[in-house]
């Protein structure tokens, strides 16, 4: 008789494919030396916290006693907070949010969690998302008893692929699962495709009898280019959750913030809310940590600099596409999603692995003819990579 969970052990035991490369270029930098590798396999944020956010640590810090700064808060949250993160996002999109219908958590993928777990009504219930997607999708899918279901991708210009959709969708399906701007492609969705996307969860909500919900995973919301704006996505379509984290925004990956937010407008709001806070409460959720809570509270409104991550889009994409490689330009977020020119992801990893340029197979992602290039790096490190990207491509040429 087993002991174990056995599909525990062995999530345990195998990390992501994007895990497992950012593992082996750390261990490699130690063999030699951290200025030879050019590790694009994490999105780990480079950029430094806004210095209006390192000094609300300093005035929480100084200012307000230990029981507020480390005790318990609500398990939704503190209030404060979440009404100073309300009012900003009712500010910044004149729509209103309300504090009550938002619970923090430990970054997006708690959030997505509790959310794939409230929306679980019977095992078996399908979560569909689009190639290219962040793959924990499936695991978080699937710890709730449901399944996630992978829409082909729309390869040209990472939109949605509607035809796909409209197959994919049955009478089983609780949610459709966006991710703009999108991790890997860098790809944001435009009011048309949310407004077409909208349409056909309307009808076929109405077909199957039931709800299906739009989550919108957006840790990226406010990483864009050249005056790119997100369309916020409760405007189109009432039955929307919306999961965040501050990490990337912020440059605090580390510091675990986020929340799920049900848009006031939703079917049985109250009940939706109820079975989010209910399915954190399962996962073991607590409340979020509270300095963190305290800080944001003061830095709601702050933006992130795009600067650096700006010269290093520019620097990748424009040689690299002189070389000859495909790509479509990211709007947002810091990632490339480039085309093989071994015909495979894995092909391309595994040669320029051997050149000490660490990218990330597209297959994690639903497209396996893609490799994914994190460029939240240093500047340099896009710099001294482009010879070897240009040996790379030479050598695809002649396959």
């Amino acid at each position: 008789m087993p002991t174990l969970n056995e599909k525990a052990a062995s999530l345990g035991a195998s990390r992501s494919a994007i895990r497992e490369l950012f593992e082996y270029g750390k261990s490699r930098s130690l063999e030699a030396g951290g200025d030879k590798i050019c590790d694009f396999s994490l999105g780990n944020p480079s950029a430094p916290p806004p210095a209006e956010l390192r000094a609300a640590y300093f005035e929480a810090l100084s200012s307000l006693a230990p029981k507020d700064l480390h005790g318990y808060t609500s398990a939704a949250g503190d209030f404060e907070t979440r009404k100073a993160i309300a009012d900003a996002i009712t500010t910044e999109e004149s729509f209103e949010v309300l504090p009550e219908n938002m619970f923090l958590t430990t970054g997006a993928a708690a959030a997505l969690c509790a959310v794939f777990f409230a929306l679980t009504s019977s095992p078996g219930d399908e979560f569909a998302g689009f190639s290219p997607f962040f793959p924990e999708y499936r695991v978080f899918a699937g710890v709730a008893g449901g399944v996630f279901v992978a829409v082909s991708a729309d390869t040209k210009n990472f939109q949605i692929n509607f035809e796909a959709l409209e197959s994919a969708i049955n009478e089983k399906t609780r949610a459709v699962v966006i991710n703009s701007p999108n991790n890997p492609s860098g790809a944001v969705y435009t009011k048309e495709t949310i407004k077409t996307l909208a349409g056909i969860l309307k009808k076929k909500s109405a077909l199957f009898g039931h709800t299906i919900y739009i989550v919108t995973d957006e840790p990226y919301r406010e990483l864009v280019y050249g005056g790119v704006t997100p369309p916020f996505v409760p405007k189109y379509y009432d039955d929307t959750i919306i999961c965040y984290s501050y990490s990337k925004r912020f440059s605090i990956p580390g510091e675990r913030l986020g929340y799920a937010l049900v848009n006031s407008r939703a079917s049985d709001c109250r009940r939706v809310y109820n079975a989010i806070a209910g399915g954190a409460r399962v996962l073991g959720h607590v409340c979020a940590p509270s300095l963190v809570q305290k800080v944001i509270a003061r830095s709601a409104r702050l933006k992130p600099d795009m600067t650096v991550y700006a010269k290093n889009r520019e620097i990748l994409y424009e040689n690299l596409t002189k070389m000859g490689y495909t790509c479509a330009k990211p709007d947002g977020a810091f990632y490339l999603f480039v085309k093989s020119p071994f015909g495979s992801g894995a092909a391309f990893s595994a040669k320029a692995k051997e050149k000490d340029i660490l990218v990330v197979d597209g297959a994690t992602f639903g497209c396996p003819e893609f490799v994914r290039i994190a460029y939240c790096v240093d500047t340099s490190v896009c710099e001294r990579s482009l010879p070897a990207f240009e040996e790379l491509i030479k050598g695809g040429r002649g396959k």
